[in-house]
């Protein structure tokens, strides 16, 4: 059930939402950075927005590395994700595959802990869905966001996270909704590398949420350090989205 102390994270959604819902939608989906210039404009339709009010922005910028062209997030304090809005088929290509590079954990930082939930790297991903087959606190946290803020929130969020709070495969609901869940790929044993990683989406909604996924809204990255404080950078590759028979998972 969430409360009033998850309001942030209601701020959080409701901010990254609201500017995303006109947002045009051209091409393929996915995030292609390796074509791009280093030192260059972030592609157009991809939005850096703050998780609440007042937060400091993470800095995320296009750099060289290893011969190709990525994207180098800065966290200092700080805390927003650079989103897309939701124009993928998961009927059709269910699967994502990215590539990252974390450059360690952050000190005291802990995804089962409210006060100490950050990570140096995370895929987001809102999604839409049934908000009357909710529990109704869940429901009325839902009215409380629509009364305050004047936007809907995604019905859930799944989130692929690097962490050391628990162990490669591990699903952390987050400390304030169970509508938010996190799902970690990377953890401490993988600072510093860069990652090549496939998950089926659809399929890893189906297996947190116990039901098939409805659209995709919103999806993004994000680095994070505005909880603990703590000052991280992460690198990330192309995000693309493939069809099912491309899933490792």
């Amino acid at each position: 059930m969430m409360t009033i102390r998850a309001l942030p994270l209601v701020l959080y959604a409701t901010l990254l939402l609201a500017p995303l819902s006109a947002a045009a939608q051209s091409g393929k989906p996915g995030l292609v950075v390796s074509q791009r210039e280093p030192g260059g404009a972030l592609p157009a339709d991809w939005k850096n927005l703050p998780v609440a009010e007042g937060k400091a922005r993470t800095e995320y910028q296009l750099v060289a590395d290893g011969g190709t062209t990525v994207l180098r997030a800065q966290a200092n304090g700080s805390a927003s994700a650079l989103m897309h809005a939701g124009d993928v088929d998961l009927s059709r290509t269910p699967v994502v595959a990215w590539r990252w590079k974390a450059e360690g954990a952050i000190p005291g930082a802990d995804n089962r802990d409210g006060a100490r939930e950050d990570a140096p790297a995370r895929l987001v991903f809102f999604f839409d869905g049934d908000s009357s087959k909710l529990p109704l606190g869940d429901r009325a946290a839902m009215q409380l966001a629509r009364t305050m803020a004047g936007e809907e929130l995604p019905y859930a969020t799944l989130m692929y996270v690097w962490s050391t709070s628990a162990a490669p495969g591990s699903v952390i609901p987050n400390p304030h909704t169970g509508r938010v869940q996190m799902i970690v790929v990377s953890g401490a044993d993988d600072a510093g590398k860069w990652q090549n990683l496939r998950r089926n989406l659809a399929r890893d909604y189906e297996r947190v949420f116990h039901e098939p996924p409805g659209p995709l809204k919103a999806y993004g990255i994000m680095s994070d350090t505005d909880n603990t404080h703590a000052a991280t950078r992460a690198w990330y590759g192309d995000i693309r989205f493939l069809p099912a028979t491309a899933a490792k998972d």
